[in-house]
Order: structure tokens, then sequence, then C-alpha cells
């Protein structure tokens, strides 16, 4: 085995071995009772939260083995090797080269602690397990089964040092959004913003985020979803800003609007409902009721001032770790009519209530919550009003 005499077991863990090892009997109990032998972790954010493995090369396979009982094991690419050691507690590592098979690897592993034939989950729905990973895997091992929801079902309820670098990483937002509006102004560009944001959201402490900020003006703010393309910004224009920023892979994430000159009166109004609907959305909040009862206190907002058209959405979905492409947890908790799960306390979740007229401006406002004993606690300080700036 490797070895290097300056990279020690777990130099760069951002929890405890116990807080790691808490995890890890949690998921072997909820294993166990969907009757699993072993499980296969292969998504990073899984992985990140069961052993604090993480890697932005996290494109090229890897995979925890965790057992029933017994010691896990990882299989990870040579190259990471070390950041693994740094990163983790692990001891049972099993590296192969770039011209090696991992199939092979992680097949003869299996046979080594005795796995082969017995009941195997893997992660069906994840992001980077591709079907020909897994048709790969059939071929090895035989039938798996699914543990999709596991881990995750774990990890939305957040403990006391998970929300504290929720809350680290909300204040590098609140850097960076204060930053990107104090850019705003007729002659600029939508770069001008995006480079302060990233800049002061990184210099208070953030790490690389799970997705870019969502920066546009004028008529392109209309486009959902749309990102800085060195559209200027002129007298007259709305802006709107979204991002998100990031402690020990946890974030938090914000949305705010701007606007250059008077705003429509259109536009004013939207965005008074946009605040009142989250402000309601947000006095909904207190464990025991479901997650759609906010969605819905927002949505009748929203119905009531004519703006059904111009919502479609959900109200918000959970935050905690993060990879690219994204900086939510929306695949855990989606805060949407239907979803019945009861909140709890330490669920986090980011609302970004935002209505567009498309095409022309999209106006809105978010806040990063977790949910409490009697209600919830917003982590940004930002006040929530559009920011107007002079023609």
């Amino acid at each position: 085995m490797m070895a290097a005499q300056d990279v020690t077991s777990g130099m760069e863990a951002t929890f405890t071995r116990d807080e790691f090892t808490g995890r890890q009997d949690r998921a072997r109990k909820a294993m166990q009772k969907a009757g699993l032998d072993a499980m296969l972790v292969t998504s990073p954010e899984n992985i990140y939260y069961l052993t604090g493995q993480q890697t932005p090369g996290y494109y090229t396979f890897q995979c925890l083995l965790l057992p029933v009982s017994g010691e896990p094991s990882f299989v990870v690419r040579q190259l990471e090797y070390f950041n693994l050691v740094a990163n983790t507690f692990l001891t049972d590592i099993h590296p192969f080269g770039d011209s090696d098979d991992p199939m092979a690897v992680l097949n003869a592993l299996l046979q080594q602690k005795g796995l082969k034939g017995r009941r195997v989950g893997v992660e069906k729905s994840g992001w980077f397990f591709p079907v020909a990973v897994y048709d790969r895997m059939v071929a090895a091992l035989g039938t798996l089964h699914d543990a999709g929801g596991i881990t995750e079902s774990l990890r939305a309820i957040k403990s006391p040092a998970e929300i504290a670098k929720l809350a680290r990483a909300a204040t590098y937002v609140d850097a960076g959004m204060k930053a990107g509006l104090g850019q705003v102004r007729a002659g600029g560009t939508e770069n001008d913003l995006v480079a302060a944001m990233m800049h002061d959201a990184i210099a208070a402490g953030s790490e690389y985020m799970g997705m870019e900020p969502l920066v546009s003006a004028g008529r392109r703010s209309g486009v959902p979803h749309g990102t800085w393309r060195r559209g200027p910004i002129a007298s007259g224009d709305g802006v709107f800003l979204e991002m998100a920023a990031c402690h020990d892979r946890y974030h938090a994430a914000l949305m705010r609007t701007a606007w250059v000159g008077t705003p429509p009166e259109q536009a004013r109004e939207m965005m008074k409902v946009c605040q009142d609907a989250l402000a309601a959305s947000l006095e909904a909040i207190r464990p025991g009721v479901t997650c759609e009862t906010p969605h819905n206190v927002c949505q009748r907002i929203i119905d009531a001032a004519g703006y059904t058209e111009n919502f479609r959405k959900r109200l918000g979905y959970s935050v905690g770790i993060s990879f690219a492409p994204d900086w939510g947890e929306g695949g855990i908790l989606s805060l949407n009519a239907g979803v019945e799960t009861e909140l709890e306390p330490g669920m986090a979740f980011h609302l970004p209530p935002a209505l567009r007229i498309y095409g022309r401006f999209t106006v809105g406002v978010s806040e990063t919550i977790v949910v409490t004993e009697t209600g919830h606690r917003v982590l940004g300080t930002l006040d929530r009003g559009m920011v107007l700036r002079p023609a």
C-alpha cells in the first residue's frame, strides 16, 4: 500500500471521527431495515456525508462499500488516494490505476468480503452512476438492489455541526450578494456583478460552489436560469441575482433583485407579491407541518395577485451538501404541492419565490433557513427590498 509520511489519516477531515461513525451506524440500521447486506455508494454527496471524502475528481469512478457489519472499504483512482487519506478516517482503501479496470477491483473486493451473491444495494438514481457502470456491475455481481434514499433520508436532518457550517456559508453568500448589488449601475455589465460576487464570497471564506451564480440584466433576466454573458446594464433595466456559497461543501443560497432607474409599476407590484409570499411562507414553517404547507401558502398569495402563470414552480428545496452541477439538495426534499413529509428541526431549505414576465424581466427574493423547535431561523442578513440605482 502507498504511504506518505506527510499525509496522515483525517488531517483535512471536516468532522470528527465520531460524527462519521455515527452516520455510518445510522446508515447500517437503515440498510438492515431494507434487507441489504451491503451498500455501494457512488454519489459524491453521499460519499462525503458518510466518510468526508471530497474531490472535484468525482468524474472518475469512486465507490464506498459499506457493509451491515465490518469495516467500510473504498475503491478509488490512484491519483485520489492521498486525497482520500487526508479527508477521511478510512483505512481499507483499494486504489486503481488509470489503466486498470475499477469494476475488477470492486468485484475482487466483494469476493474478499464474502458479499458475492448477497443482497447488495446501489444508488440507482444517482447522478454519477451511469447505466454502463450499472450494467458492468450486474454482469460481475448479479442482481443489484436499490439503495437509493437510504443516505438521503439521513442527510435531510442536519446535526448542530452541519447547521454551523450552513450558517458560515450564509455569511459568505451575504458578502457576495452585497458586492454584486454594489456593482449594479448603468454602463456596467453582468460580468462586473459576477466578478464582484465571486471575489467577495471567496474572500469571505467560500470554497468552489456547486453551481455558478445566476445573474442577468434587462430582457435577458426574463429567461429562467440565465447566466452572465457580458450583457450590458442600461438605464431602465431590471437585474436578477442569485448565488450560493459553500463552507465544507455545505451551501447557503440567496436571491435578490435590483433596478436601474424607476421600475415599472408591474415590476414593483410583482416584487411586493414575492416579498409577501416569502414572509407568509416563512411564518408557516414549523415542526409537524408538511413540506407542501409553506408552498401552498405562497401559491395562494401569488394566485390571489393574478400571477399564477408567472410562477409555475415549487417554493423551495433542501440545502446542505452539494457538488456540481447543483447547489441544492432538491432531490431530497422539496417544498411543493403534494409533498407530505413533515418538517422536523434541523431540516434546511432555500425558499426563492420569483415572478417573471418572460423575455422582459424577473423579480424575486429568497432566504436560506433552518427549521427550529418552534419555527425557523433565517441564516442571511440582507434586506429583502428591491435595490434601486440611479438611471
